[in-house]
């Protein structure tokens, strides 16, 4: 009896640490809030297309896949060493795998983009959508980490998700290097093998989480 209630409590302490590690990362989401203004004063920094970069995994009960997203378009605005405003806009079109080779990593990239035929809307559609934005509406400091907060457009749907981060000011460069974190695809539209969407997919379901890391590179203009 007690090697069952040992095993028993061993699950559970299992199912918490791993909902606790989920919730640890996850991006706080909230409505849509006032986008920050920055003061006219402020020094405006124009990104790095080249350099900057936002790294994707998604996963199913067997397998995961990653890569990478390119920004098309972006502004920070500075005060000093901190960061008033900016706007960023994502290149849908530039969704790239990195761990497939071939005909299975351009069959991957086609479907995520929705340019299959008859899939269009399984993923993310890069044909009615082809930018996706994030507009910062606050930077501050919560229990010692930088936290940036910003409204996420993705398949014209918004909302604020808030993030930590790093931010260092190297001469004329800005760096913003973000924590990994997640959010939960299915709040912007994005349902494709959603077990919370759909019924009876079995073992067949992709996680609703989509991990995210952002390094941005921005030169003073």
């Amino acid at each position: 009896m007690k090697k069952i209630m040992l095993n028993i409590a061993l699950f559970a302490f299992i199912g918490i640490a791993t909902i606790s590690c989920k919730n640890n990362n996850e991006a706080e989401t909230t409505e849509a809030q006032e986008v920050a203004e920055a003061a006219p004063v402020a020094v405006e920094y124009t990104v790095d297309t080249e350099a900057s970069q936002i790294h994707w995994k998604g996963s199913k009960p067997v397998k995961s896949h990653n890569g990478t997203i390119n920004l098309n378009s972006g502004t920070v605005m500075v005060m000093g060493d901190a960061i008033e405003a900016g706007k960023f806009t994502i290149d849908m079109n530039t969704i790239t795998d990195l761990d497939l080779e071939g005909d299975m990593k351009t069959n991957l990239e086609n479907h995520l983009k929705g340019t299959v035929e008859g899939k269009e809307g399984d993923f993310f559609n890069v044909t009615a959508y082809p930018f996706s934005t994030f507009q910062i509406t606050e930077v501050n400091t919560t229990e010692g980490k930088t936290m940036v907060s910003g409204n996420l457009t993705i398949k014209d749907k918004t909302h604020n998700i808030s993030f930590p981060a790093t931010i260092s000011m190297e001469g004329n460069v800005l760096k913003l290097t973000s924590e990994t974190f997640t959010i939960d695809r299915t709040q912007w539209g994005v349902n494709f093998g959603s077990k919370t969407v759909f019924d009876n997919l079995g073992e067949k379901f992709i996680s609703d989480d989509i991990e995210l890391t952002v390094n941005l590179v921005a030169n003073k203009s």
